[in-house]
């Protein structure tokens, strides 16, 4: 399973997707079809139950490729940008989690597809920003998630100067959950999706299902969908397994 410049491996229940065109993993038309297809055949497999991205070689994304963005028309813009957004909000509305490794410069359009995802972990030399200002364009789509990340004001200001932050800063700002040296961070983020895998699969799904929607409604009405979901878990054995493994002090076993 691939697309054009994405790579897909897979290791039982988790896919690992990469970006792949070097040596920039730089954003083309062909790669967010690539993306958008790729992660139509994820939402489509019951046996993924997580996946990751990054990017080949020693950035996950440098952003856009600017000769790409420089000969669009009004009406061009609009088309791509939206084509854009479709494919990152596959991401972002996975039925399963989703992690971005950031092993490196993480800007512009791919800053906000590791948004997009649940977690992020990322080496100590990573960047991340919206440099777009810069080249005479605003961040849009996806970089609506930012304020919810840093706050208003940080991420005002990341957002009219073009500024990006480290690995360490994003880490105390709650943009990464994990920070690791570049030799373990494919390790630890397997570890941290294997915690996830340990966890009841249908669970899972329900909780990646509401934090979706609890990021795109009111308070009241995510209380609603949570009430909902809380009892649809009780359609499946999977509370009675977990409840009886943590009692008898054993792993529970989920049906796949």
């Amino acid at each position: 399973m691939s697309g054009a410049f994405v790579r897909v491996e897979r290791e039982g229940a988790l896919a690992w997707v990469t970006l792949d065109r070097p040596p920039l993993n730089l954003i083309v038309p062909e790669m967010v079809e690539g993306i958008r297809s790729t992660f139509e055949a994820l939402r489509g497999d019951p046996g993924v139950r997580a996946a990751v991205i990054t990017g080949a070689g020693r950035v996950t994304t440098g952003g856009m490729q600017l000769q790409i963005l420089r000969g669009l028309t009004t009406a061009g813009a609009k088309a791509f940008i939206a084509s854009l957004h479709e494919a990152i909000n596959l991401v972002h509305d996975a039925p399963f989690p989703t992690i971005c490794m950031i092993n490196g410069a993480c800007l512009g359009a791919g800053f906000e597809l590791a948004m997009a995802c649940d977690l992020r972990t990322a080496a100590p030399e990573a960047s991340l920003g919206l440099p777009e200002i810069r080249v005479g364009i605003p961040s849009v789509i996806e970089a609506a998630l930012l304020p919810g990340f840093v706050g208003p004001g940080r991420a005002a200001e990341m957002l009219l100067t073009g500024e990006s932050v480290p690995a360490a800063q994003a880490l105390e700002w709650g943009l990464v959950n994990r920070v690791a040296p570049r030799g373990e961070l494919r390790g630890v983020t397997a570890a941290l999706a294997a915690r996830i895998l340990e966890c009841a699969p249908g669970a899972v799904r329900l909780q990646k299902e509401l934090i979706v929607r609890w990021r795109n409604t009111d308070q009241r009405t995510a209380v609603e969908y949570g009430v909902n979901a809380f009892a649809q878990s009780f359609a499946t054995d999977e509370p009675r397994e977990a409840m009886d493994a943590y009692l008898g002090k054993r792993k529970p076993r989920f049906a796949s």
